[in-house]
């Protein structure tokens, strides 16, 4: 199978040797995000709960790039350096997603890629 690249602007861009996504067939690897502006590609300010949102907006606009949208994503791997912050994510996570719900992992870590306090990823199965 042919495997495209999806790229956005409106994500911030990968600081590594990664793509922000790559699509098989009708499946979508979308790379981990942590909350990083794309516009100034710097670590959002506030508390956790500015750092969960702006994750689900990067992830929302990866999504929207392979021509999917959160509503496609089947699994979702959560990485939190503070597992206390679990309720947290649900709570936002129900702003973003509804019924039925993705697959989901919650992995406690002890730090990620420019100290965020939280990190995702997913894979998105499109109609």
């Amino acid at each position: 199978m042919k495997k495209e690249i999806i790229s956005t602007k409106d994500a911030p861009q990968a600081i590594g040797t990664y793509s922000q996504a790559v699509k098989i067939g009708n499946v979508v690897y979308l790379s981990g995000q942590i909350p990083l502006d794309p516009k100034s590609m710097t670590l959002v300010e506030g508390e956790i709960r500015e750092q969960i949102h702006r994750v689900f907006k990067n992830l929302a606009a990866v999504a929207r790039a392979a021509d999917g949208s959160l509503d496609h994503i089947v699994k979702l791997n959560i990485y939190l350096c503070d597992l206390s912050n679990f309720p947290l994510v649900n709570e936002i996570m129900a702003e973003y997603f509804s019924e039925p719900f993705p697959a989901r992992a919650a992995l406690g870590v002890a730090s990620l890629p420019k100290a965020a306090g939280v990190e995702m990823d997913a894979v998105m199965v499109l109609d």
